[in-house]
Order: structure tokens, then C-alpha cells, then sequence
């Protein structure tokens, strides 16, 4: 393994270390151990912020791939395929999650209510919040299909990069879903990510906005 890839590793480790410190230090680990409940709270809030951080991580690498490539070699485009697969696997987790969180509250086992059942005129505060997650989840499984059938279809094999940037949209919606209902992301040192990452990610989606129009402006005229 060469120095690159072993730097890169260590910083990518350590961004994920960000999470399980942050919730050991909010709740003590006899506590999350408590019952299912406490767990599956446990396992939902984890994989959240992972989910966050790899997101995060996907962005900044998928942005600049060919850089990334001329510069770690080849095998950083394997790990952008194999990040994307693990953070499909974690939301999945992370929703599913919060479904056993729900069975245990005693309000049934409704996958309809954690992934499709979006409210335009929602009655309490926190169902805005949940649609964030759930447009989040659609986006990113557009996104992701989108880039796994790339090669299979000439309409994706043409349009698949204009569904990529269902990536930024879902990132954007995961902070928005984090900020307003994440008991973590305010508390060091998973604060030390959260703010400044969406930042980036939104000048990243900016400036890239803005070198498409003045493409298609270009090609218009």
C-alpha cells in the first residue's frame, strides 16, 4: 500500500471516528445498551452520522474524480463505487432503523410511513423534518441506480451525470434533516464537520451550477 492511499485511509477512518465519539459522549454506553429500543436508537443515530460524513466524502471525490485519479491512482474510483454501495446499505439501515424504534413505541411496523409517506401540509413540526429524510432517500436511490445502470440503457448512458447531481440535492436534505432532529450534530467533535461540510458541498453544487449554464449559454449561442 502506498503512502497516498495509506494517508487517505487514516483521514477517512478518522472522519468516521467522528461519530461514535460524539454519541459516547452524549449518552453512555450502558444507556444505548439499555433494551431494543435504546439500540436500534443507537444503531439509527451511528449510521446517520456516517451516512452524513460518507456523503460528504462521495461529494468531494465524485466533484473531482479525474483529479483525484491523476493524483491517488485508479483504485480511488473503485473506493467512490464501493462508498456509494456502503451508503445506500447505511441509509437503508438507518431508516429501518428508526422503523423497530417505532414498533417498540408501539405504533406498528410501517415502511409506507418511513419511506413514501410525504405530508405537503403536515400538522406537527417534526413531520417536515422526517420529509427531508424521505426526499433524501429518493434522490439518492435515483442517483445511485442511476450510476449502477449507466451502461445498460442509451438514455443513462447519455443522462446518467445529470442524475448525479441528485447527490448534492440528497446531501443537502440529509443536513437539513439532521440539523433540525439529530440530538449529535451540535456537539463536539462531530461539530467540527457538520456545518462546514454543507458549506462546501453548497459551493461545490454553485460553482458547478454556474460552469453549466455558461456550457449550455455557449452552446446556445
Amino acid at each position: 500500500m502506498n503512502k497516498n492511499k495509506i494517508i487517505f485511509y487514516l483521514i477517512w477512518l478518522a472522519l468516521l471516528s467522528l461519530a461514535p465519539i460524539t454519541i459516547l459522549y452524549n449518552s453512555p454506553l450502558s444507556y444505548i445498551l439499555m433494551n431494543k429500543g435504546t439500540i436500534a436508537s443507537g444503531i439509527q443515530r451511528l449510521f446517520g452520522l456516517w451516512v452524513f460524513t460518507l456523503m460528504f466524502v462521495q461529494i468531494i471525490l465524485g466533484s473531482y474524480m479525474t483529479r483525484w485519479t491523476e493524483k491517488l491512482g485508479g483504485w480511488i474510483f473503485k473506493f467512490h463505487i464501493f462508498e456509494g454501495v456502503l451508503i445506500y446499505f447505511l441509509i437503508l439501515v438507518h431508516t429501518f432503523s428508526f422503523a423497530v424504534i417505532r414498533y417498540f413505541m408501539g405504533r406498528g411496523f410501517d415502511p409506507f410511513y418511513i419511506y413514501a409517506d410525504v405530508c405537503l401540509l403536515c400538522d406537527k413540526a417534526p413531520e417536515w423534518y422526517y420529509n427531508f429524510g424521505r426526499l433524501a432517500f429518493w434522490s439518492v436511490t435515483i442517483a445511485v441506480f442511476a450510476g449502477l445502470f449507466r451502461t445498460m440503457t442509451p438514455f443513462l448512458r447519455v443522462h446518467w451525470k445529470k442524475f448525479h447531481i441528485l447527490n448534492y440535492v440528497a446531501f443537502l436534505l440529509v443536513g437539513a434533516h439532521s440539523f433540525f432532529l439529530g440530538s449529535d450534530i451540535g456537539t463536539f467533535p462531530f461539530s467540527l464537520i457538520h456545518a462546514p461540510s454543507l458549506f462546501i458541498v453548497t459551493g461545490i453544487l454553485i460553482f458547478k451550477g454556474w460552469n453549466l449554464y455558461q456550457t449550455s449559454k455557449g452552446n446556445v449561442s
